[in-house]
């Protein structure tokens, strides 16, 4: 089970990195996450690192890896279906690649989970897609 989302930036991706792998900073989605608070005292680049999006999804950074140009992270907890009573082991991934046609960057968003009452690739494609979407407009 799970989701998978992917797009095009038209900008290096020594730029869209630096942007996508702050976990504490999601000021780049705008229209998508109204919020974003930093939990605990972990850097936002460090394993361990705790955020709350929208005052609603409880995610937690699980891996990070510069060189990869790569991350997954945990929903703790969050609305409907990706409640802590609706899934289980839910893994959300992110991973860039550099287009060499036109200096540009492959994104692709993707996630898993274990068990689920349902409703989660539902529920998080289209969010996935809103994200990617805003980070395109960004780098516009």
């Amino acid at each position: 089970m799970g989701c998978y989302n992917s797009t095009v930036v038209k900008a290096p991706i020594g730029k869209v990195w630096p942007v996508l792998s702050n976990f504490h900073d999601l000021s780049w989605a705008t229209g998508v996450i109204s919020s974003t608070k930093a939990v605990g005292k972990a850097a936002p680049n460090q394993i361990g690192a705790k955020r709350v999006l929208n005052d609603a999804f409880h995610e937690t950074l699980l891996a990070i890896d510069e060189a990869d140009h790569s991350f997954r992270y945990s929903i703790d907890d969050g609305p409907e279906a990706v409640s802590r009573n609706n899934v289980q082991g839910y893994i959300g991934a992110v991973r860039l690649r550099p287009v060499t046609d036109g200096n540009a960057t492959f994104v692709e968003w993707s996630s898993s989970w274990e068990n689920s009452g349902g409703g989660v690739a539902e529920f998080c494609n289209p969010i996935y897609r809103a994200l990617l979407g805003a980070l395109k407009k960004h780098f516009e």
